[in-house]
């Protein structure tokens, strides 16, 4: 039982290793730069920061002027 429990880790660190190795990394796209990656992660932090302002903005009503009053109030 033991010597199929190490071998069975052993072959998942191996194909890990493998695929790590190989580039086939889980995060990093083929052909991506250091910079290019560094630029996606802000873009997507930035349009979820948009996104969560907006959902925030929808929750409070204060996304679409109120229609309480015919007046106009400065």
């Amino acid at each position: 039982m033991k010597k199929n429990l190490i071998a069975i880790f052993l072959a998942i660190t191996l194909f890990g290793l493998v695929f790590w190795l190989a580039g086939c990394g889980y995060f990093a796209q083929p052909g991506e730069t250091v910079a290019e990656g560094n630029r996606r992660h802000q873009r997507n932090l930035r349009l979820n920061q948009q996104a969560l302002i907006k959902d925030v903005d929808t929750v409070l009503l204060s996304d679409k002027p109120s229609k309480l009053t015919d007046k106009r109030i400065p």
